[in-house]
């Protein structure tokens, strides 16, 4: 749809501001009981604030109507759009719609299109479709009605003072189809924004506050408008510098220039995006393959870089060797290493290394041996110790890690290190 035909569909609308503030909320019990992770809301305000628009609150509530009446009500107080996740599936705890209409003083109605659409997708999949699923075709009369052209629930659109809300589904590859194709491009062609620009760095080798300090004096010479962000996680810090306004991008790059220089050796890359897609990117585009060979990570290294499209290009397999018998048998392991070091140890590793490269006929390999815990751990050898082994070009290093008492800790920031080790040597 052209930018001016949107335009005109939104002519009722406040007129266009610098900032229209946004809040997101998320319907359902199951989200409330730790039951499943909110990553909509996350994935949501990302790609809204990259469009310019801030993200002012995000509320999770019960699947009720006073939950949803309230949170409704109470928002607009705040925001000047209303974005909602979940709450509008066929069965009987999914009761949106009904609130909407109450909210709104409104009436479900059939809606011959959402008909259409829902059938077409059912006989796309050679499904029979029921009555509960047909029903998801009732929507509020006063809605605007956008199709969901991957799915049965309907995308809709209310207007209400100058304001809008928005409720699409609550199933994640639903809502981002909806965001992506549909309501962040109706949300620009209706609202002025800045465009919000942003670097990100990922730093290694200092602690959180050690790099604060280290960076007080460029935070202190910034121009108006610009922020520096600190992102931990996995033992890695990630930076993001940002402003917005692209009247700022020359600014941009000189203060990112300089941030480079300032971070010196604790600089790992400049990119945007997860560290698996960064090696991933790194690997593709200088033509290279990689093999694992995992023990205490239990395969998640494997599972992070099969997430990227595209990844059996460069990733060529793995063994999970995670008893002594699999490291022997698979990766020609030698028995003699294991019994004078152990299996949490640097010749080992080293060994489990090269198994991999051979076996996989790589150009990269990555092993990783240690203690996930919580059990397991002795005097000399405690939980979250962890030996990663990275071989690129015949060249082999492996180091020594002591991360925490945390399973799931030990975990990511293996395969973390594992990465970042992995990139020092090809980047």
């Amino acid at each position: 749809m052209r930018i001016s035909v949107l335009r005109n569909i939104f002519r009722n609308l406040r007129p266009k501001i610098d900032e229209m503030n946004i809040e997101i909320i998320t319907i359902g019990d199951e989200l409330l009981i730790g039951q499943v992770v909110d990553t909509n809301s996350a994935w949501m305000a990302e790609k809204l604030s990259e469009a310019g628009f801030v993200v002012n609150q995000i509320t999770s509530i019960k699947d009720n109507h006073h939950s949803i009446f309230t949170a409704i009500d109470d928002g607009f107080k705040r925001s000047d759009i209303l974005l909602l996740t979940g709450g509008n599936g066929p069965t009987k705890d999914d009761i949106t719609k009904n609130t909407l209409c109450n909210y709104f003083d409104d009436h479900l109605i059939m809606n011959d299109e959402v008909v259409k659409n829902i059938e077409a997708l059912f006989q796309q999949k050679k499904l029979v479709l029921n009555e509960l699923t047909r029903n998801q075709a009732l929507v509020p009369k006063k809605s605007k009605v956008i199709q969901n052209k991957v799915g049965t629930a309907p995308i809709l659109w209310f207007e209400k003072n100058g304001k809008v809300l928005v409720s699409m589904p609550g199933v994640p590859f639903e809502m981002r189809y909806a965001m992506n194709e549909e309501i962040i491009p109706r949300l620009t062609a209706a609202f002025e924004t800045k465009t919000f620009l942003k670097q990100v760095f990922f730093t290694y080798g200092i602690s959180e506050s050690a790099l604060a300090i280290h960076l007080n004096e460029f935070e202190g010479n910034l121009p108006d408008g610009f922020a520096l962000a600190y992102l931990p996680g996995g033992g890695v810090i990630r930076l993001r510098l940002s402003v917005k306004g692209e009247e700022h991008s020359d600014e941009m790059k000189k203060q990112a220039e300089n941030l480079k220089n300032e971070l010196g050796e604790y600089l790992l890359i400049d990119s945007e995006g997860p560290l698996e897609q960064i090696l991933a990117t790194t690997l593709k585009n200088k033509g290279l393959t990689i093999s694992l060979a995992e023990s205490c990570s239990g395969g998640y290294i494997a599972h992070l870089l099969t997430t990227i499209p595209g990844s059996s290009s460069y990733f060529k397999g793995g063994i999970v060797s995670y008893a002594d018998s699999s490291k022997k048998k698979l990766l020609y392991v030698k028995e003699a290493n294991l019994e004078k070091y152990g299996a949490v140890s640097e010749q080992v590793v080293e060994e489990m290394a090269k198994g991999a490269l051979s076996i996989f006929e790589t150009d990269c390999a990555i092993a990783v041996s240690g203690i996930a815990g919580p059990d397991g751990g002795t005097d000399v050898i405690p939980v979250g110790t962890v030996w990663i082994c990275t071989i690129y070009k015949d060249i082999v290093v492996s180091n020594k890690y002591r991360f925490g008492n945390s399973r799931e800790e030990n975990i990511n920031r293996s395969a973390t290190m594992a990465m970042v080790q992995m990139l020092r040597m090809i980047k």
